[in-house]
């Protein structure tokens, strides 16, 4: 089953790190992170765990969850997650969902036949309040993830959905946005960009941030 944008996030019902877990339930309100594993007790999954577990104010800001999969089960995760802690210095504080039977992964195609035809690939997705599928990303298993970049996708998507913008290359949180090229009243952009803009091209009209 292929995952696209747009889709809502398959529900599930599974065992993890902090009990049984009902995926939209678990969810409710929130924007949720959902970033698959190879396996437990690998190094960069081992970074990744402890990084996202450093986060959790940035996540709690912008009103996210993190979850994590791995197809080992749950007494192997206690473990591991004491190494995690131990060398991260930090404390794991989300789930790690055990998927022993790979039925999450089967769900959201997390094992890649050409890649390794048992490990789950390194994939994540960002899933919004309405459950859904707003971000995936894949990387290889010898590549760790950017979680900072993570943080500005969110960032980009949630005021992207509040305001009539994108967000040009390279963004961060405070820098001009592009007015979408739709809008084209100019009353309604005065009064939704109070600041301005300036048009490089009729296409290309810059603003400053609007407030989140």
């Amino acid at each position: 089953m292929s995952i696209r944008l747009g889709d809502i996030a398959p529900d599930f019902e599974q065992d993890s790190s902090e009990g049984r877990i009902r995926f939209h339930e678990w969810l409710g309100d929130s924007w949720g992170v959902l970033f698959s594993h190879p396996a437990d007790f690998t190094p960069v999954c081992t970074t990744e765990l402890g990084f996202t577990a450093k986060l959790k104010d940035q996540f709690a800001q912008r009103n996210v969850k993190a979850i994590a999969l791995s197809v080992d089960p749950v007494d192997s995760h206690i473990k591991w997650i004491d190494d995690i802690n131990e060398t991260q210095s930090t404390a794991v504080n989300f789930p790690i969902l055990a998927d022993a039977d790979r039925k999450v992964s089967e769900l959201y195609d997390l094992i890649h036949p050409n890649a390794n035809d048992t490990l789950t690939v390194r994939s994540l997705f960002v899933i919004d309040p309405n459950k859904k599928v707003r971000l995936t990303i894949t990387y290889p298993a010898s590549t760790g993830r950017n979680f900072n970049e993570i943080l500005r996708v969110i960032d980009s998507l949630q005021l992207t959905d509040e305001h009539k913008v994108a967000t040009p290359a390279n963004w961060q949180d405070g820098d001009e946005v592009v007015i979408v090229p739709s809008l084209k009243d100019e009353e309604e952009i005065k009064r939704r960009f109070p600041k301005g803009y300036r048009a490089v091209k009729p296409y290309l009209r810059l603003t400053p941030q609007p407030n989140r």
